[in-house]
């Protein structure tokens, strides 16, 4: 009768000890988890949002300017072999 009681809570202080270990490691995920968000939200409030603009603006700029400077580096011996034919 004993050692079935005692099998019976060996069993369970198992089971529980399993699903312990099982809420430590979910509450140190969802601790990591909410500290990145908190990091994450602390550098968006912190963007200057008229310097961020500014730079992407300029970022496009600088890729349109590299496109049309290609596509005339292209045509230019075109132009440089008509002129020659010519």
């Amino acid at each position: 009768m004993i050692d079935t009681a005692l099998k019976y809570v060996d069993g369970h202080r198992s089971e529980l000890g399993a699903m312990q270990n099982r809420f430590q490691h979910a509450i140190s995920n969802l601790d990591n988890v909410h500290e990145n968000l908190a990091a994450s939200n602390s550098r968006i409030k912190d963007a200057d949002y008229a310097k961020e603009t500014t730079q992407m603006i300029k970022q496009q700029i600088l890729q349109q300017v590299s496109t049309s400077v290609l596509a005339q580096a292209k045509r230019q011996p075109k132009f440089v072999l008509f002129l020659l034919r010519n």
